[in-house]
């Protein structure tokens, strides 16, 4: 009887449809008894004399079926606006305890940025020799989302219709409507394909075309993308205990296959106060909680802009900077060489910086040097040295508005190559300063704007931002960082520097006093949610209705700058052959590649695994070990939080098996916590954050023992707070 009525209802909501009338002339009884001919074929016939639109709607039944006579409830194929109930009885949607495979219903087709737009037949545009490639049109997607758009000419009548080999009902459709479909049931991980056939009546005319979006980050659980949820717990630990024992903060957020399976914070966002000393008002971090991202920037902001640039058309990677910048790029470079380095004559620095190409700069090849610290006054640019007293020639102001920006923009002109472009790889910020201002030069807004307009608002994220203080945000939203300005404790001074410790303000210099808080280099604030979502792009080109990069561009941008500088792309860094373990591991695939910030954060983009991973520190918000010795050196970077690659290390553990590796993280914590012995400094003593940190991994050992009700590592526990009693 289920069959019988599944059956029935089948045919009856298939004419109603193409016939557009209340009532047909079929003998409702009599298919039902056809029914139970179906498997010898007899029933066939007569169903053909019903209609013959109706004929294929009757799916061949396998020999082994179910009451309804489908294999199983994902083989049904379910008619729009109709569901079935346990019992295989048609019923509404209203009353529906059972969701329909794919709905189909009309709808508007959106004026969008699809992933795919073809029609059929022959979406090429000409009947293509293999013919069986005429038909289908693959895309990449993710499972459990997705829909899709199907817009048929006015006088198509019908077409077959399978999305990754399930036929779609089409019965329904009608020519010169458009329909939404949702395929979310049988979306796959990767590749999906859709076919169109037999487009009827076939006329060069008749059409149907296929419009699909790109996937969207969804949420779930990290075992439904085959990540151990212990390795998180052992992350989590870790941070947690380095938090105990002195470390500022970080925060995650992982994303794999399309969905955000995991997220946390740790720590607080204003740990000490300027003396060093524990800050007794300060402030958890939550997952909204906002992190300077420092060189992250140049990831987040100019390489995603100029990737949609060269895909809209707007610039081309050989495209001369000169070109589109002005000639002043190169007429105004001062005639200086720099310590250390061969002299070249001002005419050739000219012809130089005249031809350097988008690509060249791309590259960090165009030969600029590292750190010209445009905004300090006291730093003598030939010998790059920075004394109380030099005079900088290259000097741009550093009142942190729109008057230093420009200024800093003639000072980039002025400034000289430090070598040939191209024959030698030097990362430099001016690259990336530079290639904002073309950013901005072509789409004649300020690099937030652009952002905001062309990424940020289509994709509904909120917490990513430039100048955050002056974007609704406040300084308690944000993870601090320096404590005494950009002083180093001191250790640094000019006119305007500030003193004070930075939250909600960009840290690095350039980016505050000479850009005004808005470069490519530096000035991007986020949490790890809305900038592991802005990175998702990277594995599929765009999101939801917006198309942003093409896979070719996504390819070129990101293949190897050459075979001995794997580790490089178009200003991605890349694994290699690990060649960047410290920030991606060693489980990361060659073709991983990402970027790390100066404050304490990294992205890891790893497209074998569909995997995007954002962990965000603020480890420079704390005192310096030792200002004489080193003035970039801060505590918080001394604990393996602050080390940013082992977390893509730790979350590779048992990654898409079954396995149980308690074991094997104990024995890896176990390992960890020795070899922190190592790391602290001969004579320390107790308040050195390097003897924190093992004090920190040893604690956690003792912790695993109880929680496993293990006694394998306490001896070496004991001996490990020996060593540290020595």
């Amino acid at each position: 009887m289920r069959k019988r009525n599944a059956i029935i209802s089948l045919v009856m909501t298939a004419a109603l449809s193409f016939s557009g009338c209340s009532m047909l002339p079929i003998d409702k009884q009599k298919l039902a008894e056809d029914v139970q001919q179906m498997e010898d074929g007899e029933a066939r016939d007569r169903i053909e004399a019903a209609g013959d639109v109706v004929t294929d709607l009757i799916p061949e039944m396998p020999e082994e079926t179910g009451d309804m006579g489908f294999a199983s409830d994902e083989d049904r194929l379910d008619v729009p606006g109709m569901d079935y109930d346990m019992e295989g009885t048609g019923t509404s949607e209203a009353d529906s305890t059972e969701p329909v495979l794919l709905t189909v219903e009309p709808d508007v087709l959106p004026d969008a940025g699809w992933q795919t737009d073809v029609t059929f037949p022959e979406w090429r545009g000409f009947a293509d020799d293999t013919l069986a490639l005429n038909d289908m049109m693959s895309f990449d997607h993710f499972s459990d989302q997705g829909y899709l758009y199907v817009s048929p000419s006015a006088d198509v009548t019908s077409f077959d219709m399978y999305i990754n080999s399930r036929k779609v009902d089409t019965s329904g459709i009608r020519g010169g409507v458009s329909y939404k479909i949702d395929f979310s049931s049988v979306s796959l991980d990767g590749r999906n394909t859709v076919q169109v056939s037999n487009v009827e009546p076939f006329s060069e005319d008749n059409k149907v075309r296929v419009c699909i979006p790109y996937p969207v980050v969804t949420e779930s659980t990290p075992e439904d993308v085959g990540i151990n949820p212990d390795a998180l717990d052992l992350i989590s630990d870790i941070v947690e205990s380095d938090v105990k024992n002195g470390f500022t903060s970080s925060q995650i957020a992982v994303i794999r296959k399309g969905k955000l399976v995991y997220e946390n914070a740790w720590g607080y966002t204003d740990s000490y106060l300027q003396d060093g000393s524990v800050n007794p008002e300060r402030k958890p971090v939550t997952t909204d909680t906002l992190y300077d991202l420092a060189s992250v920037t140049k990831m987040a902001s100019v390489n995603l802009a100029m990737q949609k640039m060269v895909t809209d058309g707007d610039i081309r990677l050989d495209d001369k900077i000169s070109d589109l910048v002005g000639s002043e790029f190169y007429e105004l470079t001062l005639d200086f060489g720099y310590g250390g380095h061969e002299y070249v004559s001002a005419d050739t620095q000219k012809r130089w910086k005249a031809d350097l190409t988008i690509k060249d700069v791309l590259c960090h090849q165009a030969g600029f040097p590292a750190d010209p610290r445009y905004c300090n006054p006291y730093v003598d640019a030939p010998s790059q040295v920075y004394a109380v007293g030099n005079d900088n020639i290259l000097f741009g102001g550093n009142s942190a508005d729109e008057e230093s920006k420009a200024q800093t923009f003639i000072s980039i002109c002025k400034t000289p190559l430090m070598y040939e472009p191209g024959s030698q790889t030097v990362y430099s910020d001016v690259d990336y300063m530079l290639l904002g201002f073309v950013v901005e030069k072509i789409s004649g807004v300020d690099l937030n704007t652009y952002m905001k307009e062309n990424f940020w608002d289509p994709m509904g994220l909120t917490h990513i931002t430039f100048n955050p203080l002056k974007n609704g945000f406040t300084a308690d939203d944000c993870a601090a960082t320096e404590l005494n300005g950009n002083t180093r404790d001191g250790m640094i001074t000019f006119p305007g520097i500030r003193t004070y410790t930075l939250q909600g303000e960009v840290h690095d210099e350039k980016a505050y006093y000479s850009m005004g808080g808005v470069s490519g280099h530096a000035g991007l604030f986020s949490n790890a949610r809305d900038l592991a979502t802005l990175f998702s792009t990277m594995l599929t080109g765009g999101y939801g209705e917006n198309r942003f990069y093409s896979k070719n561009c996504i390819d070129m941008f990101t293949a190897p700058k050459a075979v001995d500088l794997a580790n490089w792309g178009l200003g991605w860094w890349r694994e290699g052959e690990f060649q960047r373990v410290g920030f991606f591991g060693t489980q990361s695939g060659n073709n991983a590649y990402g970027h790390q910030g100066w404050t304490g954060t990294i992205v890891l983009i790893d497209p074998d695994r569909e995997l995007v991973v954002v962990y965000l520190t603020n480890k420079i918000n704390s005192r310096l070990i030792n200002k004489k010795a080193n003035s970039n050196k801060f505590r918080g970077g001394a604990y393996t939080s602050a080390t940013l690659g082992f977390v893509p290390q730790i979350l590779s553990v048992g990654m898409d098996t079954d396995e149980d590796i308690t074991d094997q993280l104990t024995d890896l914590l176990a390992s960890m916590a020795r070899e922190s012995i190592e790391l602290i400094p001969e004579n320390a003593s107790p308040d050195n954050p390097y003897y924190n940190n093992a004090l920190s991994k040893i604690e956690l050992l003792e912790s695993r023992m109880d929680e496993t009700g293990s006694d394998k590592f306490r001896q070496l526990a004991v001996d490990l707070r020996q060593q540290l009693s020595e």
